[in-house]
């Protein structure tokens, strides 16, 4: 019986999620928002600044499901989050002013992943890169500046600029085509299982799951991107001979 001749996905470029993927997002967030709380006098109703953070992050993931789904502007989410948690009708004015005090907590604590540098040096001569985040080009040019690494990309894309969100398919095809390249010659890394690893795969990336914290235990992952604890082991991923056309494991 003939051998079955199979095409082998080649990958050209890598494009990348920021927060939470890149940028320790979470971290920063928490220890930048504990900090402005706690200036602010707004740890009182609280039995911990823990309790407080978790707040801000239930109300912060209610709105950016907003703006994902186009009801509110990148601006008017940030604003609708802080009225939520303070329970306040504030103005524009108002909540944009206490949002700039927090930025300057939160930027004090930004900090890249400890394995970005290195995966991006390994991969620097072998593949593209660009960014493809759910925030806006505003906010990303500046932070990937700040931690510098802005020119490790050849391209920024951000939703709030594209009129279109992850896990759309849309998204993701719109920094294929900004690179000049086919879906399937294009790796995704991003932190959501979902709106990165899933929606990838299904616009036809080669889609890989950074699962930094183990959020599922084996077997129980949604099917559809490869999935790895650490960017380390992306290099191997991405050399990897993966049939085109056939669904990723995880590994």
């Amino acid at each position: 019986m003939p051998a079955v001749c199979q095409s082998v996905r080649v990958i050209r470029a890598v494009v990348w999620d920021v927060d939470d993927t890149l940028f320790d997002y979470t971290t920063a967030d928490r220890v930048g928002m504990g900090a402005h709380l706690a200036a602010e006098g707004l740890l009182d109703g609280y039995a911990t600044a823990a309790e407080a953070v978790v707040r801000w992050r239930e109300i912060t993931d209610q709105q950016w499901a907003r703006f994902s789904a186009g009801e509110v502007t990148f601006e008017g989410q940030r604003r609708e989050r802080i009225r939520v948690f303070l329970g306040e009708a504030l103005s524009d004015a108002e909540a944009d002013d206490w949002f700039a005090r927090y930025l300057r907590h939160y930027e004090a604590a930004w900090a890249l992943f400890p394995d970005v540098l290195p995966v991006l040096d390994a991969l620097a001569a072998s593949h593209r890169h660009a960014v493809l985040s759910n925030s806006s080009l505003t906010v990303q040019d500046r932070k990937l500046r700040v931690l510098g690494v802005h020119n490790r990309f050849e391209v920024i894309l951000c939703a709030a600029e594209l009129g279109v969100s992850k896990p759309e398919a849309a998204a993701f095809l719109a920094a294929c085509d900004a690179l000049g390249l086919a879906p399937h010659e294009v790796a995704y890394v991003g932190d959501h299982p979902e709106i990165d690893g899933r929606g990838a795969a299904e616009a036809g990336l080669m889609s890989v799951w950074i699962d930094r914290n183990g959020v599922y235990a084996a077997g129980e992952a949604p099917t559809g991107p490869h999935r790895i604890a650490s960017l380390a082991e992306l290099p191997a991923v991405l050399g990897a001979d993966t049939r085109f056309g056939a669904p990723s494991t995880f590994g």
